[in-house]
Order: structure tokens, then sequence, then C-alpha cells
């Protein structure tokens, strides 16, 4: 009856707050939409300055690979000083170079040097621009060994098999990895701000002097919250699946198993911050800086966690984040591979049963 009476004021609360709500159904889309349509890794349309020093018929079939490209935008320039200054003021993003002696190195057999200049600021933009490069040009020696009824013979010939994402569509792998995301923001932001507002109210003392058990006011708290945010949760796969159209290869159930886990972890990472900090601003701040930030950045959502340094990669262990995007990206782009998903999952319920321990600690000692 106590538990039951503490789940209905929690629920009358987020009902009469219009934050609460908010934050677990418009930030997700907000962020959703910023993230699916603003925030890509691919590249397309790039704008690329084509220099020819002197067209002929082999300049211009090797040019239309470029122009027939859906990864390049091409522009002609006059000259390289021209395409320099432009690279200069950021109007392109690469030059290719044909120098007048082209066609005469080219049909005389000998090698015929085609000059790319790219900028390096941003260097994966560089990296991949040079390789799309490099894949026209491939392209290109093709056609014409075989208008000339040749048979280019590279030396070794690479077959591609792209598994998972083939497309290689940057939004099928940022997608699911917002999941958490925004599952971290839900839970953790949520709870801290709720049960902080409470200290500044006086209404948590208010708790103190009746008969409920500090475990029926920490059920009592996380029951409603846990329900707001799984809502939340099932926004945004809907979202992903239907608007943005990222396969979900694996089981719903187990991702809903999966996130019910991860949700949990968050809610207990939100209270037991509410617990130090009383203050809504103090909670607020605190859960961004150790919630949010590394779920962003430390868990393998937008970064490779493989590519950064070791003392980098052993912090990454202890963010809850990174193992729910690593159950996120298999069961959305590979299906229900267990190993993954199992290992993963232990981790979370280690770490949901560490905060719930450390929460029923502290909460004895502030609360009784």
């Amino acid at each position: 009856m106590r538990l039951r009476g503490m789940v209905r004021k929690e629920s009358f609360q987020i009902l009469r707050d219009p934050s609460s709500i908010a934050i677990a159904f418009v930030m997700p889309v907000v962020l959703l939409l910023l993230f699916g349509y603003g925030v890509s890794l691919d590249a397309t349309h790039v704008p690329l300055a084509l220099v020819v020093e002197a067209p002929d018929a082999n300049t211009a079939s090797f040019t239309a690979s470029f122009e027939h490209s859906e990864y390049f935008g091409p522009q002609r320039f006059a000259s390289i000083q021209e395409a320099q200054q432009a690279l200069a003021e950021r109007r392109i993003d690469g030059i290719v170079w044909l120098r007048s002696d082209f066609s005469r190195h080219l049909l005389s057999g000998r090698s015929a040097p085609v000059g790319v200049i790219l900028n390096g600021v941003d260097a994966n933009q560089g990296r991949i621009t040079s390789g799309y490069i490099q894949g026209a040009w491939q392209t290109w020696l093709l056609s014409y060994a075989a208008s000339r009824g040749e048979q280019l013979k590279p030396p070794a010939v690479v077959e591609h098999r792209v598994w998972f994402n083939p497309a290689l569509r940057s939004r099928d792998f940022l997608v699911p990895g917002l999941v958490a995301v925004i599952m971290t923001l839900i839970g953790a932001l949520l709870t801290a701000l709720v049960v902080a507002r409470e200290w500044e109210r006086g209404t948590m003392e208010a708790l103190m002097v009746t008969p409920i058990r500090i475990g029926e006011i920490l059920l009592g708290k996380l029951l409603p919250y846990f329900v707001l945010g799984m809502g939340g949760m099932l926004l945004t796969v809907g979202m992903s699946v239907w608007q943005f159209g990222v396969p979900l290869r694996g089981s719903f159930w187990l991702l809903l198993l999966a996130s019910a886990i991860f949700m949990l972890v968050a809610l207990g990472m939100g209270l037991l911050i509410s617990t130090v900090a009383r203050s809504q601003f103090v909670a607020g701040q605190v859960a961004i800086l150790i919630t949010f930030l590394p779920a962003f950045i430390l868990s393998g959502f937008i970064f490779d966690i493989g590519s950064m340094p070791w003392p980098i990669q052993l912090i990454t262990h202890v963010v809850p984040a990174r193992y729910f995007v690593a159950i996120l990206q298999t069961l959305f782009l590979a299906g229900d591979v267990w190993q993954v998903v199992l290992t993963n999952a232990a981790a979370l319920l280690l770490m949901m049963l560490i905060f719930f321990a450390v929460l029923r600690r502290k909460a004895r000692k502030r609360l009784e």
C-alpha cells in the first residue's frame, strides 16, 4: 500500500511537470532528427577542382569519371594557381591536375602522372576524398584499357564483402548508438533533477517522517521513471526503424530486455547523483559531466574505442553506455550474436547491482 501510494505520487508529479515529458519524449525526437539528418560521416558531392592544361579526348574521358560520380561535385579551373587559391579559401576540398603532357605520356606507354592536392585540415575528410579519387582513377584505367582492346592486369584483385552495413551508410551506424545516449540522458538526468528538486522544496524531509521504508522510497521513484524511460526508448527505436530506415535484424524482445537493464543502470546513476548533489543546478551539471559526455565520447557511439590511447580505453570500461552501444549496434545491424549480447549484458547487470548497492548504502545514511 505504501509503495503504491509512492508510485502514484511520482506518477502525478510527472504528469504535472512538462519538463519530464519533454526530456523523455521531445528531446529524443529532436536529437534523432539532428543526428539522423544533420550528422553524417559519409562524403558525397565533395567539391573538387579539375585542372586540365591541354584538353583532348583522353582528358575528357578521365574527367568524366569524376563528373558522373555522386561522390564529387567537380568544378573546372583554367589554371592550377586559381585552383590552389580556391583550395586555400575552402571553396573546394581537393584538386585533380592533368598537366599538358598527360596524353603524350599516356599514348607513348609511359607513366602519365596525375597531380592530386587535398585539403588535410580535416584528416578524415582528406582520407575519404583520397580513396574516392583512387577509385575513380582505377575505374577510368579499366575503361581506357577496354577501349584499346587491352586487358588491365593489376598485380592483385580485391574482392569486397561488406557485412552488416552493405550500403556503408553512417546513419545505420550512428542512429543505434544514439539510442544509448538518449536513454542515458533520460534515465540519469530525469532522476537526478527530480530528486534534487524534492530536496530543494523540502518534500523529501516530509517523506522522512512517514512510515515508508527507504527501499520503498527508492522503488517508488524508480518505477514511474523506468516506465517513462522505456517509453522514450520505444519512441527512439520506432523512429530509427521507420523514419531513418535502420534495419533491426535482431530480436526486438532481446533489445527490450537489454534496454531495461541499461535503463536501470541509468536510473541508478541519476539517483546516486541526487543523493550527493541536492541542488538541481549541481545535479544537472554532474549528470551531464559523468553520464552524457562519457556516453557521447567514450562509448564507441562515434569514435572508435580501438583507436583511442590505451589509458582512455581502460577508462571506457567503466562507462555503461559502452556496453549498451555494442549491444545496440549488434542487434540492429548484425542480429542476435549471443556472445556479444550476453557479455555486454552481464557487464551492465554487474554495474546495475553495484550502483544500487552503493545507492542503498548512501540513502540509509542520508534518510534514516
